[in-house]
């Protein structure tokens, strides 16, 4: 895969495509995490004299102008962190594109509204979609792959462009792509792999994939409770997915097979509503009573994690384990964070809510060896799946 060394960029407008997708509340960045990680490569071409058009998407607005999801806010940021002026697009690939394309200098920096306000950016139909790019590839002459957490999607900007211009993978991606080979290609171990989150079907894939390669594998979120059910145990009015309780059964039974070490919790924290200030207490994870929701592991099940964690020399972590935004349902969360940090492991915090909670809980990022900017990217590179983005790129 070649990278932003092997092209030439002097004087040259160069399309980046990053990912930019944030969280916004009230039209406020809530976290800028990938806007930081966006900074390096852009940085890195306009060192090199490049004319720097950045094109992102944020939300999902369907091919439709959604105010609340323009990219005008992540300009202003993007231009705070590189310390300059960011010149802003009021359209993707219209008239405005265009003037702010052709009337950047030398180092200059553009960004596109919001891709996913052209139809033909998401579209299925492949000559829709091919337009779209023609148009898109017109602003620039030379592609840069830069936005990690879009590459397991077979868009316009992400697959179709690098096949119409001069292409390389940006720094980011060139450093996701290095951290997930260590996950699966002469992994260190003991390899222990932290999954949570809402559901198990989110992870099916991941968890198939990985009975073969990790060592133990430790289940918390919202995903644990179809586990435990799978079980024969009783899980109150907890999330539940019943129609994976087989597929869930046989994860066990080929864990057990194959000596990998699946590790559940002990103990839950159970409410009576899905609210920060509902009544909640620590229960038994056996003994969830049919009244209560489980929102978090309790602090036996966050110890023993830990303890697991402590004696891995790699670990992977995607998916909080339980509702982090609510500080009563934080702790389970904070403690697999710090189980990660003393672990002494190369450790991965596999992007998405993750990664929002290491920030939102007060950890170092330093703390951490990477912490990745794509959540579903990185699952489906796990799986083993052929990602379209950084397919486009090798071509």
């Amino acid at each position: 895969m070649r990278t932003i060394d092997d092209l030439d960029v002097s004087g040259r407008r160069v399309l980046v495509r990053a990912d930019l997708n944030v969280p916004l509340q009230d039209g406020r960045i809530t976290d800028d995490g990938r806007i930081r990680a966006a900074v390096p490569t852009i940085e890195a071409l306009r060192g090199r004299g490049a004319k720097v058009i950045v094109c992102a998407h944020l939300g999902r607005p369907k091919g439709t102008v959604r105010p609340e999801l323009s990219l005008a806010p992540i300009a202003a940021r993007l231009g705070e962190l590189l310390g300059t002026g960011v010149t802003f697009a009021a359209d993707v690939v219209g008239e405005s594109a265009h003037a702010t394309a052709g009337g950047l200098a030398d180092g200059g920096v553009a960004l596109l509204e919001n891709l996913r306000f052209e139809p033909g950016e998401t579209s299925k139909d492949d000559a829709e979609r091919g337009a779209f790019a023609d148009r898109l590839a017109g602003l620039a002459e030379v592609y840069v792959g830069d936005g990690f957490g879009a590459v397991h999607r077979e868009h316009a900007s992400v697959y179709d462009v690098p096949a119409r211009l001069p292409h390389a993978a940006g720094g980011l991606i060139a450093a996701e792509v290095a951290v997930l080979r260590r996950l699966t290609e002469d992994v260190e171990r003991p390899y222990a792999v932290v999954l949570g989150g809402s559901k198990v079907s989110d992870k099916l894939g991941v968890i198939d994939n990985l009975l073969g390669k990790a060592d133990r594998i430790l289940i918390g979120g919202g995903m644990v409770f179809t586990f435990l059910k799978a079980q024969g145990h009783e899980v109150g009015g907890s999330l539940l997915e019943e129609d994976q309780l087989g597929t869930v059964r046989d994860y066990l039974r080929r864990a057990e097979e194959a000596g990998v070490e699946f590790v559940l919790p002990v103990d839950i924290v159970a409410a009576t509503a899905f609210a920060a200030d509902a009544e909640h207490d620590v229960v038994a994870a056996d003994a969830i009573p049919a009244g209560r929701l489980g929102l978090d592991i309790g602090p036996e099940s966050g110890e023993l994690f830990a303890s697991r964690l402590a004696g891995a020399r790699t670990v992977f972590w995607n998916g909080p384990m339980g509702v982090f935004e609510m500080e009563p349902y934080a702790h389970g969360t904070r403690a697999v964070a710090q189980g990660l940090v003393d672990s002494g492991a190369f450790t991965v915090v596999g992007g998405g809510d993750s990664a929002a909670a290491v920030r939102q809980l007060g950890f170092d990022e330093a703390a951490f060896s990477h912490i990745s900017t794509g959540g579903g990217a990185s699952l489906e590179y796990l799986e083993g799946r052929t990602l379209p983005g950084l397919k486009a790129l090798e071509d």
